[in-house]
């Protein structure tokens, strides 16, 4: 009889010392916030971002961007599209808490939109 009672008190306390898993709309804010406070948007912005540039700390990370254009003119970066993307970035952080994924993603699209082609 006590071995029944201990083993769901375990479990419940396993459950409960598990990480939360990130949801993939959570990783794409991450992402996009990473890009908006990269050297990229300091040069489009002209302004260093809260906390300084970051970097993506990838072994595969060019040491400067491509002086190259997007395929796309339209998704030229513009300090107006990255200050947008920003405030985006909130309101999809806001969706993402009240587990409203569907409006997280779509509002990280048009983030992404508003960021443009960062350098």
């Amino acid at each position: 009889m006590r071995m029944r009672l201990v083993l769901p008190a375990a479990l419940v306390m396993l459950g409960a010392a598990a990480p939360a898993f990130a949801s993939s709309c959570s990783e794409q804010i991450a992402t996009i916030e990473r890009r908006l406070d990269s050297t990229g948007a300091e040069a489009v912005t002209g302004k260093e971002p809260p906390g300084g540039p970051t970097s993506s700390n990838s072994p595969k990370a060019l040491d400067k961007a491509p002086n190259v254009k997007p395929t796309d003119p339209d998704a030229t970066a513009t300090a107006g599209g990255v200050s947008e993307a920003r405030g985006l970035i909130k309101k999809a952080k806001a969706q993402d808490q009240a587990g409203d994924m569907k409006g997280c993603e779509d509002t990280m699209t048009q983030a992404k939109e508003k960021a443009g082609a960062l350098p």
